[in-house]
């Protein structure tokens, strides 16, 4: 059987699958039901000077049946006694020492306030802790979260106040709401982190009740911009993890975050760099115990690979992951529609026909029975076909490699070569 231990920055988990900093970490009570469900770790809900919350502060955006495909919140950090949290971290430690604790941080940008908190969580015995410098909403009006998160200087800054103080591992969680992650990125590596985290949420707006003309969620008919995630951001994330993990000046672990609901989400994002996974949305929607099939289904995976460690999934597809300009033009994918599978629903030929680039036919065989045919010498390859077919393997995509591989990058070095030795021989 696999070996699912995590040692992420000198943190051992003794699974990758942790609670992100939200409400199912807000206290004692949830962070110790989780560890006995089999949650590997937890990241406290965010500690700092408590705040009050307002209600309401959910909304989700449900898509074709499925609820909460996407997630927003507009809730803060705790709103609970900095006292009351550090007694339950302490007794939660006490009574689950294997399992990894992280605290989630927010104050000022002072460097006093960073060393007063961070020594007296750390006095209560965490195993490490992450600095929240994401949050989108309501602590980013008052200069911290992603206020401070969107400046590398502040990021920079701020980081290094925490590791004069800090004894245990320092993560950096970054926002999403920025041009450039990897810029922030590195400010936290150069500040002294010793992993990185991402994403936090994303700005946001659920939507517009039709009937009242209310933002969804509002309080007393007042909307505000909110912090999205779950299922639908997870391409926004698991590209600016694979961003983060294939550049050399971002040399320290990444825990992954953003739409994690099951064993295969959080394989990608390992696959991806990431040394672990946290988890939030899909916990509001199932609850804890979840964690038992992403144990089973992981460890399963990992068998049926002959992986022994998880550790080996660990950045195997980043080398994999490059620039648009790096990729073969040449190279040539077509589709081809599998007639004695096809249910002639037509979807494939409606999206062709009007989205695409017009190559599949409506033909009929000598008995009058209509059938659908790709002409392949116009298909591009791209993938519309089979993404809007209801059946599987109704349509293949079939790769057909190139014997001479030409990449844009390749291509523009010899058009730029070329008109360099044109020139010189219109000198002569």
């Amino acid at each position: 059987m696999a070996d699912l231990q995590i040692n992420l920055a000198g943190i051992k988990s003794p699974n990758p699958f942790w609670l992100a900093s939200a409400p199912p970490t807000n206290t004692g009570y949830q962070v110790q039901r989780a560890f006995e469900a089999g949650w590997g770790g937890a990241v406290w809900k965010t500690l700092g000077d408590p705040i009050l919350n307002v209600t309401s502060r959910f909304s989700s955006l449900d898509f074709n049946g499925q609820r909460m495909a996407g997630f927003n919140n507009i809730e803060l950090i705790t709103d609970r006694p900095l006292e009351e949290n550090l007694r339950e971290i302490y007794e939660t430690k006490k009574r689950f020492p294997n399992h990894a604790i992280i605290v989630s941080l927010m104050v000022e940008p002072q460097q006093d306030k960073w060393h007063e908190i961070v020594k007296r969580v750390e006095d209560v015995g965490v195993d490490g802790l992450e600095l929240n410098f994401g949050c989108p909403h309501g602590m980013a009006e008052r200069g911290m979260g992603s206020a401070s998160g969107q400046v590398p200087e502040l990021v920079e800054k701020q980081t290094y106040w925490a590791k004069e103080v800090a004894q245990t591992p320092v993560i950096v969680k970054l926002t999403p709401n920025i041009t450039d992650i990897t810029v922030t990125a590195e400010a936290a590596v150069q500040g002294g982190a010793d992993a990185i985290s991402m994403i936090n949420t994303i700005n946001s707006l659920t939507g517009v009740d039709l009937d009242t003309w209310n933002t969804v969620p509002n309080v007393a008919g007042k909307g505000a911009h909110g912090g999205y995630c779950g299922p639908a951001v997870k391409p926004i994330a698991l590209n600016m993890v694979g961003e983060c993990a294939k550049n050399p000046r971002i040399n320290v672990p990444i825990s992954g975050i953003g739409g994690i609901s099951n064993w295969q989400d959080a394989a990608e994002f390992m696959l991806m760099g990431a040394t672990g996974v946290q988890v939030c949305t899909a916990v509001m929607h199932h609850g804890f115990s979840i964690v038992e099939d992403m144990i089973d289904g992981l460890s399963n995976y990992l068998d049926d690979k002959k992986v022994k460690s998880v550790n080996e999934l660990i950045g195997k597809s980043v080398p994999k992951y490059t620039n648009w300009g790096n990729l073969d033009l040449n190279h040539t994918v077509i589709a081809r529609i599998n007639n004695d599978v096809c249910i002639n629903c037509n979807k494939c030929h409606i999206a062709c026909e009007d989205a695409s680039h017009q190559c599949i036919d409506m033909l009929k065989d000598s008995n009058g029975v209509e059938y659908l045919q790709v002409r392949e010498e116009d298909c591009v390859g791209c993938n519309l076909c089979s993404i809007v077919c209801p059946v599987d393997g109704a349509i293949d995509m079939l790769d057909i490699p190139s014997n001479q591989p030409m990449t844009w990058n390749e291509r523009e070095a010899v058009i730029k070569g070329t008109k360099v030795k044109s020139e010189v021989n219109i000198g002569k």
